[in-house]
């Protein structure tokens, strides 16, 4: 009986003129799963699935009913009349559940309870709860940004829409969601309004509903406004922030699929999607046309007027072209709006006597300014209507904090609210770098000195580096932060760092050889060593620049560790892998090989005096090249690729914070090198000998002594592997530019991960998954304009 519905769902599909993939667009659920049920290869065939499928394809009511009466027939005793009701009305309270699947259920399941830990002590960390979660309410949204109500709750045509409730009144943010059967949500409010505290709310209600199944989709907060939709699908791009911040999700669900695809694509993961008025103004028409091009179950937060501008109908509809190109877009599709409202003076008067912890009283300084009567009171009571200055005041005027609030009610000194605000966001971090000592590590019986002048500065660079090619990013990764320094520093940091990494090996054997073997001199060994690392040098710092020009943040954390058991059962072809690797790693080798023989002749030249014009010069540099070429290039290619295979994913435990990711990849760099520094002296070793027999013949003689071998892989295992780990992977440039450089040039304190660790905790910084952030986008605006002019030029007064 299943064949039936699959040959009815593929007739339909037909009729609709839509392939399995352009049906998997439309609907979320994946074109594998689409294919199983048409050859009947599903024997579990959920009503949900065949409701979303029937919505994608805009069926009609006929058709509706003639797969109700299939999918009566197969269950028996369900009778008819509520099996056609429910195909033929798609409003369901649970319309995003899907099908059971061992290894994604318990894929899901480890995803919810992380992200359940994680949010939690996100909640703590944000002091949500202390000394209560502040009210925030909402309303529904103007009618002229939303979705028909029909729309909104999935009627068929002809059916009656009755009035929605969304008040906050009537129930929690997690009733309301779940009282929406289309499973679409638009939060809006205006900057600090609490928008991300109620995503965060949502989220745990949703994970602690005990009527919650494992076939429930896995609510999961991503900062929106990093996507950029020309670049980057919403699936892809929601797999993308799902693998960087759970790295676990890397391992296989299918030869061609992650889990992390295979949760999006199957509609395991329910997106939050926060901050899309973050996202750069050209880009949000786009975004939101993408958004309508999906049918996923989601929710959204913005602004009330970024939104608003984009949604804005032309003619009383969207126009396409308008949409194509970043300007006004249909609102998305089936999602039901609320917009936040202000807190109360209600609220303020019973909240922040106990934020504070001061006794209210008729002289209280909070009772004061919340009840006065004047002008510059109702300023203030305006302020503090969003949860951020409520937050900001209560940190700068609280317990044990120098001040009086009586302050802000002085209008001579605060004559808008606007310098209300910029008060508060400037007390802020000299507030909490003098409120107590420093948690950071102690060396040697001393804390680090990060005074408030000093933070602020570090802040300011921090802030700075998110605006990029005139974007606004928010999330600060360990591993960007290097990103910071021109292309033309990092890149001769990379030749210098490499350039090292080869001659002091070289010089060091040189030093053994000479007192052993009492022979050699010192100004050819320390010549030879120097053009040695200088050929690596020039050849690695223009690869990097080349790399890093077009491909931008060149080097991501690896998601991997290298392990030889169970790294080949993953479920990827251990021949592809090898050859990816093997041809993205054989031109790197053969570069370097060409470079380090154009420095060797180069030094011959100068210290012995060999003529350049030579033709047997030439022609030994052109032997050289050759033969270095081919070694180098196929002992990189083998050796990678043979990483590349023992490549497996991180373990369930290894759910991505900021810290946890570096020391990961601290040690996958360290273990790393262990495999290929040994691995790349063999395959010089080796491969040195089988190339010189191979082209003896025809360029000979060609001599590769065992001795010489030992010495040139050695040499070559050790200076390869210390460039490879120092100056292309993700750790070895956060520890070569932002913990030594950067702190170099006055911008970052040497210990920086000790200072972001810091920040967090003082409240400066939050924490989304593998990257921090600011605590609110107004907040990083006013470190960065503090630090720099509009100009993007450095204000010396304020680094002096």
């Amino acid at each position: 009986m299943a064949d039936e519905i699959g040959l009815l769902l593929r007739e339909l599909r037909e009729r609709a003129g839509l392939s399995q993939q352009r049906l998997e667009e439309r609907s979320g659920i994946s074109a594998t799963h689409i294919s199983r049920i048409e050859t009947g290869k599903s024997r579990n065939v959920r009503r949900d699935t065949v409701n979303r499928l029937l919505d994608a394809m805009e069926s009609t009511p006929e058709d509706r009913k003639r797969m109700a009466a299939v999918l009566t027939e197969i269950q028996g005793g369900v009778p008819a009349g509520p099996a056609e009701e429910e195909i033929s009305r798609p409003e369901i309270r649970r319309p995003f559940s899907r099908p059971a699947n061992s290894l994604l259920s318990g894929a899901a399941a480890e995803l919810a309870t992380e992200t359940r830990r994680r949010w939690q002590r996100e909640e703590e960390q944000r002091m949500i709860l202390d000394p209560y979660p502040l009210p925030v309410r909402w309303r529904s949204a103007s009618t002229g940004i939303t979705d028909l109500e029909a729309n909104i709750r999935r009627l068929p045509p002809g059916a009656a829409a009755e009035p929605l409730d969304l008040s906050s009144d009537r129930c929690g943010i997690g009733e309301l969601y779940r009282s929406i059967g289309s499973g679409r949500l638009v939060i809006l409010g205006r900057a600090g309004s609490g928008k991300s505290v109620l995503a965060i709310r949502l989220v745990l209600d949703l994970l602690r509903d005990d009527s919650r199944t494992g076939a429930d989709p896995v609510p999961v907060i991503f900062t929106v406004g990093s996507w950029d939709p020309t670049v980057h699908s919403l699936r892809a791009w929601l797999t993308g922030r799902l693998l960087r911040d759970f790295p676990y999700l890397a391992r296989a669900a299918s030869p061609a699929s992650t889990l992390a695809a295979a949760l999006v694509d199957d509609g395991h993961v329910l997106p939050v999607l926060d901050g899309f008025d973050e996202m750069a103004e050209g880009l949000r028409g786009r975004a939101l046309d993408e958004l309508n091009r999906t049918s996923l179950p989601l929710v959204l937060t913005s602004r009330p007027d970024e939104y608003a501008n984009v949604v804005r109908r032309v003619g009383g509809g969207a126009a396409d072209g308008a949409a194509a190109g970043g300007g006004a877009a249909a609102p998305l599709k089936w999602a039901a709006a609320v917009e936040l409202t202000g807190i109360t003076p209600a609220d303020l008067l019973e909240y922040m006597p106990r934020a504070t912890r001061s006794a209210p009283s008729d002289g209280d300084p909070w009772s004061l300014a919340l009840t006065g009567r004047t002008e510059q009171d109702e300023r203030l009571r305006r302020v503090l209507s969003t949860p951020l200055m409520v937050f900001l005041a209560r940190t700068v005027y609280g317990e044990g904090q120098a001040g009086d609030p009586g302050e802000l009610t002085d209008a001579s000194r605060f004559p808008t609210e606007d310098s209300l605000r910029r008060h508060l966001l400037a007390a802020f971090v000299p507030t909490v770098y003098r409120a107590r000592a420093p948690e950071g590590p102690a060396r040697n019986g001393r804390r680090p000195e990060w005074t408030p002048e000093r933070s602020q500065r570090w802040f300011g660079h921090l802030a700075r580096h998110l605006v990029r090619a005139g974007r606004e990013g928010q999330d600060i990764a360990w591993w960007q932060i290097g990103g910071s320094v021109r292309t033309s520093t990092r890149a001769l940091a990379v030749a210098a760092v490499s350039a090292l990494c080869v001659a002091v090996p070289v010089w060091l054997a040189d030093v053994l050889i000479a007192l052993f073997v009492r022979e050699g001199k010192f100004w050819s060994a320390l010549t030879q060593g120097a053009a040695l690392g200088l050929g690596v040098g020039i050849t690695s710092g223009a690869l990097y620049a080349s790399m890093a020009t077009i491909g931008g943040s060149v080097f991501a954390p690896s998601r991997t560790r290298l392990r030889l058991r169970g790294a080949l059962g993953t479920g990827r072809s251990p021949v592809r892998t090898f050859a990816a690797r093997f041809g993205a790693m054989l031109p790197v080798g053969l570069a370097v090989g060409v470079g380090v023989s154009f420095t060797t002749t180069l030094q011959r030249v100068l210290y012995l005096g060999w003529s350049p014009t030579s033709p047997e010069v030439l022609r030994v540099f052109a032997t050289d090249a050759l033969l270095l070429a081919l070694i180098l290039g196929l002992a990189f290619g083998t050796v990678f690729g043979l990483a590349a295979v023992l490549e497996a994913p991180l373990d369930v435990s290894s759910a991505a914070t900021p810290d946890s990711l570096l020391n990961d990849n601290r040690r996958a760099v360290g273990i790393q090198l262990l495999f290929v520094a040994p691995a790349l002296a063999l395959s010089i070793f080796f491969g040195g000998g089988l190339v010189t027999d191979l082209l003896d013949p025809v360029l000979g003689p060609l001599l590769w002594l065992p001795q010489d071998g030992v010495l040139i892989g050695t040499l070559g295992g050790i200076g390869g592997g210390l460039t490879y780990a120092l100056c292309f992977t993700a750790w070895g440039q956060w520890l070569i530019f932002t913990r030594l450089l950067l702190p170099l040039r006055g911008q970052l304190p040497w210990n920086a991960d000790a200072f972001l660790r810091d920040a967090y905790d003082r409240g400066v910084l939050r924490r989304t998954g593998a990257v921090y952030q600011f605590r609110h986008i107004h907040l990083q605006r006013h470190l960065s304009h503090r630090l720099y002019g509009d100009d993007g030029d450095v204000r010396r007064d304020r680094v002096s």
